[in-house]
């Protein structure tokens, strides 16, 4: 790159294990993006290097074909970013369906909200903003939601997974983003210093063993563990 050429910017989110030339031909066969969540995408890209916490469009795709297999009504968002994955959510609930997504940046919410108006979902949308356990810990203890989908800072990540699943309903499915860390949790001793690793390496192990939930754990994305509530 010479002195004078500006950095390109960062590639589409994928699943981390797939050469541009077949994530290209899973997009292209499998209900790849549409023009909103093209642009979606775009505008996320302009942000920088921080655009790689969108969520992979082959996992959008099949979150909201999850929601759709399953029904669901009601779900719940733990870190929402630019709004990619609540889009897809929100398409998979349908026009009755309603998503609560919790967030902590203003700045980046807000080009979620243009795509979601753009793409016709405002009104199934709620975006409360603020600290995710304290909003968390508000909410009634009731088994409301059908589905419920945490991709927040993974410190937290035990402290989410215990408050989602408590307000799961029975055969509800709970899905954790990037449990596979760009596949570094098979060797987490040679990270020491990264704390997100080692809190997700710890809460895959529990949810591993967990008698309240059955797991399956997809290589979608940076990993997706879902986890249906018994």
């Amino acid at each position: 790159m010479s002195e004078t050429s500006s950095p390109q910017p960062p590639a589409q989110p994928k699943s981390f294990f797939l050469c541009p030339d077949l994530h290209n031909y899973i997009l292209n066969h499998g209900g790849g993006p549409d023009e909103v969540q093209q642009a979606l995408i775009a505008a996320t890209r302009a942000l920088g290097s921080v655009a790689r916490m969108q969520v992979a469009p082959e996992q959008g795709v099949f979150m909201e074909w999850l929601a759709r297999v399953m029904g669901a009504r009601r779900a719940i968002e733990v870190g929402t970013f630019t709004g990619y994955s609540a889009l897809c959510l929100a398409r998979g609930l349908g026009s009755q369906g309603r998503l609560l997504c919790l967030d902590v940046d203003e700045a980046w919410t807000r080009i979620a909200r243009t795509h979601w108006r753009q793409a016709g979902l405002a009104d199934r949308i709620t975006l409360r903003l603020g600290p995710a356990a304290v909003t968390l810990a508000t909410l009634p203890q009731e088994p409301v939601f059908d589905l419920g989908f945490i991709d927040a800072d993974k410190e937290n990540g035990r402290l989410y997974y215990e408050e989602v699943l408590a307000r799961l309903r029975p055969g509800g499915v709970l899905m954790l983003d990037n449990v596979l860390w760009g596949g570094k949790v098979v060797e987490p001793h040679q990270h020491p210093g990264d704390t997100s690793l080692q809190a997700i390496c710890e809460l895959n192990d529990f949810a591993a063993t967990d008698a309240r939930v059955q797991p399956s754990f997809l290589p979608l994305g940076d990993g997706l563990l879902l986890l249906r509530k018994r």
